[in-house]
């Protein structure tokens, strides 16, 4: 089946979602005065948290990590917060920033991650933008070319950007992270110590600095699981963290 799409500017997808940035785009968010989101995932090395088809992408965007006696891989999404409408939006739900605005918004509607097939059904544009314009996937393949060149870069950010993620983890004392498919723990930094580290660490190119990483698990048996394969969970209540689970009630 292909699909066609044409925005129509709803203003749906700039509403209620925190977009994923690139390190310089985090930068620059922060510069103009928004606020960013760290959300934080990992699995074992021991594959607990990441169906194996996926394993390649999944290391590819994370850092390799200790949690006690066991090896893991953390993977860290600095994202604009946007609770509400984006702040960029204006009242015409025109896009004050468009010209640069993050690669993200450009993708749209289609997935970074390559495991994940674009579904309209879970988008929130509305019926009339996969009715009309120019053809987005013909015979199951993405047909637009500068769109793949885009996921292609965004894709690349991530895994260049993952090591200077941890290091700024690290001097922002975050260490906790949830099991991938289990939740994500987020992190609402200062925005000024956010910006002064994220610079120190461009001057500077410090070496990654050391600490185990905590799991913060959403249950007793996942928590079982994760102690079993000698990772550490975090057990005090968190004081600097919301944990976001994605486990059904």
């Amino acid at each position: 089946m292909n699909t066609t799409f044409s925005c129509v500017g709803c203003g749906k997808c700039c509403t209620d979602h925190h977009v994923p940035l690139t390190l310089k785009e985090a930068r620059m968010w922060a510069a103009d005065g928004g606020q960013v989101i760290v959300l934080v995932e990992g699995f074992l090395s021991n594959g607990l948290g990441l169906p194996l088809q996926q394993r390649e992408h999944a290391e590819r965007r994370s850092v390799r990590v200790r949690s006690g006696a066991s090896e893991a891989y953390v993977a860290i999404t600095f994202a604009a917060y946007n609770v509400g409408a984006c702040r960029n939006l204006d009242e015409d739900n025109l896009c004050r920033i468009y010209e640069r605005r993050p690669l993200v918004c450009r993708i749209y509607p289609m997935e970074i991650n390559p495991h994940i097939p674009l579904n309209t059904a879970v988008k929130e544009c509305p019926p009339e933008s996969w009715e009309q314009g120019p053809d987005l996937i013909v015979g199951g393949e993405l047909v637009d070319q500068e769109l793949l060149t885009l996921i292609q870069r965004s894709r690349q950010a991530d895994r260049d950007d993952v090591q200077t993620k941890d290091t700024i983890c690290a001097l922002l004392g975050i260490r906790t992270a949830a099991l991938k498919g289990d939740g994500f723990t987020a992190y609402l930094p200062q925005m000024d110590a956010f910006a002064s580290i994220v610079d120190q660490v461009a001057a500077q190119q410090p070496q990654v600095p050391g600490g185990d990483w905590l799991f913060h698990v959403s249950g007793d048996d996942i928590a079982g699981q994760v102690l079993a394969a000698g990772a550490e969970v975090a057990t005090e209540v968190p004081v600097n963290y919301a944990f976001i689970s994605l486990r059904a009630a």
